[in-house]
């Protein structure tokens, strides 16, 4: 998949350090994989929830979410907001 923006994810990682490796590991498999549907995510990734047209990955052992919309037809992946577990709750992403 194409991972559109990648500086997202290198801005949480700056942000946030102790889940460095967990964001790194996310962008390099979903750079290498080749998702068809949400199925295909869901064997990835068995904890991602579809929320409407958005994709939410728990990241670093469920410290962060990260929100993305997945397009498939495209082969894209957006990275729209990387969040802690509180701003998630919040909703304000939505």
């Amino acid at each position: 998949m194409h991972i559109i923006s990648h500086s997202k994810i290198i801005e949480a990682q700056k942000v946030h350090p102790d889940c460095r490796n967990a964001l790194e590991q996310w962008y390099r498999l979903t750079k290498r994989v080749d998702w068809e549907n949400y199925s295909d995510v869901k064997g990835c990734f068995p904890s991602v929830d579809k929320i409407g047209d958005k994709f939410v990955f728990d990241i670093g052992g469920n410290k962060l979410r990260l929100i993305a919309a997945i397009h498939f037809n495209t082969k894209k992946v957006f990275v729209r907001i990387v969040l802690t577990h509180n701003q998630y709750d919040k909703g304000d992403w939505k």
